[in-house]
């Protein structure tokens, strides 16, 4: 069984998820945008091991801590895909602009695609490429829980902003009704930001994409 724990992290109460296997307590951590003591202190509370990191895309408070946790436990970064490299790239002065502790450029283990998977432990989780808040964001999806790791895509109530470089309104808007809403309305979502949600409550509700 897959489980998972969500964290808020840096000044902007960023949702970084621990997620782990039971049958092998092997975990990943999504998004560690900083206070990796604390992230890791949980993972020991729980007894489990980080084995790797994984990235939704590479703003500061999803990316900033996950060059320092790379080195200092010897993990794979795993995503986000290409089309976010300029954002690693700036990392260090992302986190100068936002006031944030330093952060480091990485090149990543792994870059991930549409249609890709992820293992930790025994459970795998598929990748949807999602752009529009950035062009390389990737969301985590684990059917067998009905679960979606989505970034910033998708919010409970809102949307990811697009009025950073490279974002894009429509295909925002595109990955959402195309990509997220066909893993169904019963799948709970984990966003980068605030209260989970269901895909179903957020198609019924949700003011920017309510009615598709």
């Amino acid at each position: 069984m897959l489980h998972y724990l969500t964290v808020p992290v840096t000044p902007f109460a960023q949702n970084c998820s621990l997620v782990w296997c039971d049958q092998t307590q092997q975990a990943a951590v999504i998004d560690p945008g900083g206070e990796l003591d604390r992230l890791i202190a949980e993972a020991r509370r729980l007894g489990i091991t980080l084995a790797a990191i994984w990235l939704t895309h590479a703003h500061i408070d999803h990316a900033g801590g996950a060059g320092e946790l790379a080195e200092r436990l010897a993990l794979p970064i795993i995503g986000p895909q290409e089309g976010d490299q300029f954002w690693i790239a700036g990392l260090p002065q992302q986190a100068a602009m936002f006031g944030f502790a330093p952060a480091q450029a990485f090149t990543p283990t792994r870059w991930l695609h549409d249609g890709d998977t992820v293992t930790i432990g025994r459970e795998t989780l598929h990748v949807r490429h999602c752009p529009g808040h950035t062009p390389g964001h990737v969301v985590f999806h684990a059917p067998q829980i009905q679960r979606c790791f989505v970034g910033d895509v998708l919010f409970a109530g809102s949307i990811g902003r697009t009025d950073f470089p490279r974002g894009n309104h429509e295909q925002l808007i595109a990955s959402i009704t195309e990509r997220l809403w066909p893993m169904g309305d019963d799948t709970v979502f984990i966003p980068g930001h605030g209260p989970e949600s269901t895909f179903g409550q957020e198609r019924a509700t949700n003011p920017y994409v309510g009615g598709t």
